[in-house]
């Protein structure tokens, strides 16, 4: 198995050329995490009338000649992440979203299901902004945090589709002493978002399985190219983990995925 990706996370064309490299190689199959739901189909087709089979893992892509695709239902990930804030807020208050990158289908699905649950499921919740994009940086997105809390005085709740965008708001609002003013729900979770989550920093997490789809990716190509049928969609799974729950084995799970049990 041979691991490759771009250097920086958001660099489509890097990504690209590493499966036109994949190609040429001959692999026997290539499963991939899209960082671009379009730019990326011309050099996945390409693959696939090579004969080299793909699956898709954690971002999806707008072509169907995947042999599947394994990921958060990311819409249902926003949806929580709404009825978790709407509930944080008691139903009513102003919030603002920080996007990912133009193009990320997964960050998208997450932002869509958000903003759609709140304006459907909590009438007295207003969206101040949900068209302010952070990036793929940290830089980018404390950037974005900073010109969010300049711009309105008062916020009750923050949502970040993505770990930088958390990261950021929970960096900006403790800087601004404006924290406890303010829930932030967040999305995925890593070493400080989880500190921040046990300190209070951070009021909630959408959390998924990366460990999972990197898993289930790798196995059912394998099934696919030994011929066994696979499905076209597996959905990981996501958890909601505040700190009432975060010590729970659902959590715990998420939070602290048992590594040497994928590793077998």
């Amino acid at each position: 198995m041979v691991w490759q990706g771009p250097a920086r996370e958001d660099d489509r064309d890097d990504q690209i050329k590493v499966v036109e490299q994949f190609i040429t190689k001959g692999v026997d199959g290539i499963v991939i995490a899209p960082l671009d739901d379009t730019a990326l189909i011309r050099p996945l087709k390409e693959a696939a009338e090579a004969g080299i089979p793909v699956a898709v893992i954690d971002s999806g892509v707008n072509w169907d000649g995947s042999v599947t695709f394994a990921a958060t239902d990311n819409y249902e990930g926003g949806v929580r992440a709404a009825r978790e804030m709407g509930r944080l807020l008691d139903g009513r208050g102003k919030v603002v979203v920080m996007r990912y990158v133009e193009g990320s289908a997964s960050t998208t699905r997450r932002e869509e299901g958000f903003i759609d649950t709140l304006r459907s499921d909590f009438p007295d919740v207003e969206i101040l902004s949900d068209n302010a994009y952070g990036g793929a940086t940290l830089e980018g997105c404390v950037s974005t945090a900073e010109n969010l809390l300049d711009r309105f005085a008062e916020i009750d709740g923050v949502f970040a589709p993505c770990e930088p965008a958390t990261v950021a708001f929970m960096r900006t609002l403790d800087q601004a002493g404006r924290k406890d003013a303010t829930v932030i729900v967040g999305f995925d979770a890593s070493e400080s978002l989880v500190e921040g989550l046990r300190t209070g920093k951070v009021d909630a997490l959408v959390v998924q399985s990366p460990f999972a789809m990197g898993e289930r990716g790798v196995g059912l190509l394998i099934d696919s190219i030994e011929g066994r049928d696979v499905p076209a969609r597996v959905d990981t799974g996501c958890v909601v983990v505040n700190l009432a729950n975060m010590e729970s084995p659902e959590a715990k799970t998420v939070l602290a995925p048992p590594i040497d049990e994928y590793l077998r």
